[in-house]
């Protein structure tokens, strides 16, 4: 009787693994669903993310709903959420309170970046300004607001090209913001341009003197789609050295490894990445497919369960759940009737 982890491969094989670049970008593809998602980032001044943060869900109306605590990385996420108007309300010590409207009644509402004001004269519990790396401080004003603005336009607005615009006058005011260069990658990256995203990303990197280890774990995914495994994996270990709490780059390396079957460091560097980003849908799907090869089926149901309350309405959720079944039914055929022995 085949085994379990045989039959069901190729069925996994349709939850293909989203890259870096597939996880940034934001364009078209989701099913039409009546259960909507309300997702994003926070950050604190200095484009610093707000890890540990308490946002709450509020109804219209200012009932509370739901809380969430974000993640190293800023993040946020409620899922399953009817179609309706909502608000999300954060009262974090030393910034003013924000209460922030959403409207979920058409379809879902991902990438909403919100930034955190100190309160006014409340300097002492307010983040201190080391948390502000010392490359930004030293760029121009200008530069500066339009990196924020292109920010918002790219992620919150979903205007790549208007994001684009703002990043391009960035560097054009301060040539040496290699942020900006970065910023730029992605936002071609968001228009579908690879090869300028490329191009930037390298850029972003001869600029900095490769000090920005979100563009080298960029790079290294790119060069693993092209075929590279070696040179990507390497390229991706610079960047996770660089920038050790960006989870994106240990996700990156657990499918560089998972891809050069190095099994064992492969759920090491998943395993990471979840504990820096555990509301990430994706890593689950690389923990499922490392799981899967290691023949490790409790792990892998687990996988798939935490990936379908994740993502409960997209195609690839609806697949996970197919597998999930099939999973289950070939372990209960691989298991001997009660009362009989197994010869040996």
């Amino acid at each position: 009787m085949a085994r379990p982890y045989a039959v069901v491969s190729a069925l996994f094989l349709c939850l293909i693994f989203p890259t870096i670049l597939a996880a940034h970008q934001m364009g078209g593809g989701s099913s039409a669903s009546h259960r909507r998602t309300l997702s994003g980032t926070v950050y604190y001044p200095g484009n610093k993310a707000a890890e540990n943060v308490s946002v709450e869900l509020h109804s219209s109306e200012g009932t509370f709903m739901a809380p969430a605590t974000t993640t190293a990385s800023g993040g946020y996420e409620f899922q399953s959420l009817s179609s309706g108007t909502y608000a999300l309300v954060i009262d974090q010590q030393g910034y003013k309170r924000l209460e922030l409207p959403v409207d979920l009644t058409l379809t879902s509402a991902k990438g909403i970046i919100i930034y955190l004001t100190p309160k006014g004269g409340d300097t002492a519990s307010a983040k201190p300004a080391s948390s502000i790396s010392s490359h930004e401080l030293s760029m121009p004003q200008k530069a500066r607001v339009l990196m924020d603005s292109g920010k918002k336009k790219l992620y919150a607005d979903k205007d790549a090209r208007g994001g684009l615009d703002d990043f391009q006058l960035a560097v054009a005011a301060a040539p040496d913001y290699y942020e900006a260069y970065y910023q730029i990658g992605m936002a071609y990256l968001n228009l579908s341009n690879r090869d300028e995203a490329e191009k930037n990303f390298r850029k972003c990197i001869e600029v900095s003197g490769d000090k920005y280890g979100e563009a080298d774990v960029s790079v290294g995914s790119m060069m693993l789609d092209k075929k590279d495994f070696a040179g990507g994996e390497k390229t991706i270990r610079r960047g996770v050295e660089l920038a050790p709490k960006y989870w994106m780059g240990f996700y990156e390396l657990g499918r560089a490894q998972l891809i050069e079957n190095q099994l064992a460091d492969a759920r090491k560097s998943a395993e990471q990445a979840k504990a820096l980003a555990p509301n990430s849908a994706m890593i689950y799907r690389l923990l499922s497919n490392i799981h899967l090869k290691q023949k490790d089926y409790p792990a892998l149901l687990d996988d798939l369960d935490t990936y379908v309350k994740l993502d409960p309405d997209s195609p690839a959720g609806a697949r996970a759940k197919q597998m999930r079944e099939e999973v289950q039914q070939k372990i209960a055929q691989e298991k001997p009737p009660t009362g009989t022995v197994a010869k040996p």
